[in-house]
C-alpha cells in the first residue's frame, strides 16, 4: 500500500505531507511517481543485464539526479562486480545490487521487505552493516519489515508491532523490545480468554535491549567496556569490526543472566550489577524476573529467566535486591 501496488485500502497514507492514497476522495498516487525505493526478500533484478545495466536502469528513471554513481558503488561494494551477469552473483552480492539499484533511484523513502531472510549468517552480516552505513551517510528513512528482533535491534530506532493485522505497540526500540517481553509473560494470566492469548506475539526469546556510550573498544584483553552508568560498566568481547561507533547496541537474553543473593567475588564471570527485583511472573517452571538497575537518575531494567526450583531456593521477591550476573560473551551484537 506504501510503495503503490495494492488499490484495495481503506484509509489515508501522508509522505512529506503530501497525499499518496485516499480512500473518501478516491486519490490514489501511481506507483512510480511516488519517490519510494523497495528492496524485496529476493532481488528482483533484470537477469539479462549486468549489475553496471542494472544499476543504470534505476539511474535513467531518475530526474535532477544528485547522488554521485560511484560513491553508491564504493558505498555498497559493488566495484568488483560491475561486469558480471546476474547469474554470475551470490545471494548476498544479488542483494547488494538491489539496495544500490533502490538507492540510485534517490527516493524519498526506502522500504525492505526482509532483506536478510534469504541470506546466510556471513552474508546477512555484510548486508546489515551496509544498511547501517546507507543510513548513518545517507540519513535516508527507511521502513524495514523483519520477524528477527535481533536485526530490527541493530537497524531501526522505532518498531512497530503488528500480530494478526492490527498494531499492538509502537515505541522506541529498546522500550518496545521491553514492552515484548511482558507481552510474552502475560500468555500465563487467568483472566485471558485463548483467543487473546494467541494474539501475543511471540517474536524471540526475552532479552535485555541496550545502547551504552563506548569507554573503550579494546582493554587490553579482547574485550570493550560500555558505560552503564555512573558507576557501573558492561563487557563483552571487542567486535571484530568497529568503525568509530560513539555508542554499542547489543543486548543479553534473559536466560544467560543469573541470579546470586550476595555480591559475586573471585568468579570468572566479569558482568555483575546490584538490582531490586521489580515484577516475577511464572509461565509453567520457568520464572520471569525483572530487576533495575538504578544509580542516581540513571536506571536499567534487566530481564532474567530462571527455573521455579531456583526462584523457591533463593525465596526471592520483589522489592529485593539481587546481584545479576553474567559472562562477556552473554552480551551479543547481531553484527558478532
Amino acid at each position: 500500500m506504501l510503495f503503490g501496488l495494492e488499490k484495495n485500502f481503506s484509509g489515508h497514507i501522508i509522505l512529506n505531507d503530501v497525499s499518496l492514497i485516499n480512500s473518501s476522495n478516491k486519490c490514489f498516487v501511481k506507483a512510480e511517481h511516488r519517490n519510494i525505493g523497495l528492496v524485496f526478500q529476493d532481488s528482483r533484478l533484470l537477469p539479462h543485464l549486468t549489475v553496471l545495466g542494472n544499476l543504470n536502469f534505476s539511474i535513467k528513471r531518475c530526474k535532477n539526479r544528485k547522488l554521485d554513481f560511484d560513491e553508491i558503488v564504493k558505498l555498497t561494494e559493488l566495484d568488483n562486480l560491475l561486469p558480471k551477469h546476474i547469474n554470475e552473483l551470490s545471494g548476498g552480492q544479488k542483494q547488494r545490487v538491489a539496495l544500490a539499484r533502490a538507492i540510485l533511484a534517490e527516493p524519498k523513502l526506502l522500504l525492505l521487505d526482509e532483506p536478510l531472510s534469504a541470506l546466510d549468517r556471513q552474508a546477512k552480516t555484510r548486508l546489515m552493516k551496509l544498511i547501517l552505513k546507507v543510513q548513518n551517510q545517507l540519513q535516508l528513512p527507511m521502513l524495514y519489515v523483519s520477524h528477527s528482533l535481533d536485526e530490527l535491534q541493530q537497524v531501526c530506532n522505532k518498531l512497530l508491532v503488528l500480530s494478526q493485522g492490527k498494531v499492538t505497540g509502537y515505541d522506541g526500540i529498546h522500550a518496545m523490545i521491553h514492552r515484548l517481553n511482558s507481552m510474552y509473560q502475560d500468555v500465563s494470566s487467568p483472566n485471558q480468554s485463548i483467543n487473546e492469548q494467541m494474539k501475543i506475539p511471540h517474536l524471540t526469546h526475552q532479552q535485555t535491549s541496550l545502547s551504552l556510550p563506548i569507554k573503550t573498544i579494546d582493554n587490553g584483553h579482547g574485550l570493550a567496556v560500555l558505560v552503564l552508568n555512573a558507576q557501573d560498566n558492561l563487557y563483552l568481547p571487542t567486535p571484530s569490526e568497529y568503525s568509530a561507533e560513539t555508542h554499542l547496541r547489543c543486548f543479553i537474553l534473559a536466560s544467560d543472566i543469573s541470579i546470586s543473593l550476595t555480591e559475586p567475588v573471585n568468579s570468572s564471570i566479569v558482568n555483575h550489577l546490584l538490582t531490586k527485583i521489580e515484577t516475577i511472573d511464572k509461565l509453567d517452571n520457568k520464572i520471569f524476573i525483572t530487576a533495575c538497575c538504578a544509580k542516581g537518575n540513571d536506571k536499567q531494567l534487566f530481564f532474567v529467566e530462571i527455573s521455579a526450583f531456583s526462584q523457591q531456593n533463593l525465596a526471592l521477591t520483589i522489592g529485593q535486591k539481587v546481584y545479576l550476573q553474567f559472562k562477556a560473551g552473554a552480551v551479543r551484537t547481531y553484527l558478532e
